[in-house]
């Protein structure tokens, strides 16, 4: 692991840093026989532990919270090995907060999919309110100067049938108040999960339609099918386990949400903190894989509960046709161009 810093950045007192930490959730420390102890970081890699002139019992001891052996006192080396860990990330001096703590959901829909993400948003930090159709507007219309970014706010609308027609015109609005704006509906036996849109360039419900018309040749029967010219619709409707699926993955869209919010938050800071002295400073959070998250389309197929991706894009607004011109203007202005 990488060498730790110089003991001029330590508390002055090696007691201070010997307890105030414990390894983070999900990072731990393998003891390798006859071996040096190794670190497994939260994301599954196994670093080797340079441990000088500590020995492996010791750093375990205290990382794991034990109580240290009498003949064993806490030293500076071992103080600044935790430090080293703390930089790091894989010990922390208290427990990591909720992914959506200081967030504020709003959720209003079908019940049978609104109960489960108002239970994991609230269970991952969030504050879960009621909102309806009206007062999403009303946001929506609010003056930007109205809008306040602190408060860090999300609206989630969840159907269990399609859209109808006209219906989220008004929430593809939001994220031009700087609110978050993700949503799910069904169409027969699938759900579908639209990306989540922070800013104005993200991916709206409008964007949505317009890619999947564009991506098949059946454009005309899925227009009319949206536009409700189809039969009562018979299900399947979403049962307790593809309900909590759904909401795990809404859930998921608003965790990646926050972290990205949070992520160019700090870096912001640090910029601020370094342009003073000039000096550059890069943060990384962590990468998921698969497609991003306010450009992934999931479908969810609730017979066997599970689902595809798909990327999706922004469709850019483009100029509208000029006006055609009465037929006597262009046939007398091309005359008088050949006469000339």
């Amino acid at each position: 692991m990488p060498s730790p810093p110089s003991p001029s950045t330590f508390p002055s007192d090696p007691e201070d840093s010997v307890t105030r930490s414990r390894l983070a959730p999900g990072a731990g420390i393998v003891t390798v026989p006859g071996a040096a102890p190794v670190l497994r970081t939260s994301g599954g890699e196994f670093l080797r532990i340079d441990t000088g002139g500590v020995t492996g019992e010791a750093l375990v001891r205290r990382l794991a919270g034990g109580e240290p052996s009498g003949e064993e006192p806490q030293t500076a080396e071992l103080a600044r090995l935790v430090e080293a860990f703390e930089a790091g990330g894989h010990a922390v001096s208290a427990p990591p907060r909720a992914p959506l703590t200081g967030r504020t959901v709003h959720v209003l829909g079908d019940p049978v999919l609104t109960g489960p993400v108002a239970r994991c948003a609230g269970a991952e930090g969030a504050e879960v309110r009621p909102i309806t159709p009206d007062q999403v507007a009303e946001l929506a219309r609010a003056a930007p100067e109205h809008s306040r970014p602190e408060e860090r706010v999300a609206v989630v609308w969840c159907l269990d049938s399609p859209v109808p027609e006209g219906l989220w015109d008004a929430a593809d609005r939001l994220p031009d108040r700087r609110i978050a704006w993700l949503r799910c509906h069904r169409e027969g036996s699938h759900s579908w999960t639209e990306p989540l849109a922070a800013v104005p360039a993200d991916v709206t419900s409008r964007h949505v339609r317009l890619r999947r018309l564009a991506a098949t040749p059946a454009h005309r029967e899925l227009a009319a099918y949206w536009a409700g010219h189809r039969t009562p619709d018979t299900g399947p409707h979403p049962t307790e386990a593809s309900a909590a699926l759904i909401a795990a993955l809404l859930t998921a869209d608003l965790i990646a949400w926050a972290e990205a919010e949070a992520e160019a938050e700090a870096e912001a800071e640090a910029e601020a903190a370094g342009a003073g002295a000039g000096v550059g400073v890069g943060v990384t959070g962590r990468q998921s894989a698969g497609l991003p998250a306010r450009r992934r389309l999931r479908r969810i197929d609730l017979r066997d509960l599970t689902f595809t991706e798909h990327p999706v894009l922004p469709v850019p607004d483009v100029a509208p046709l000029p006006a055609p011109a009465p037929a006597g203007t262009r046939s007398r202005s091309g005359a008088a161009e050949a006469r000339s």
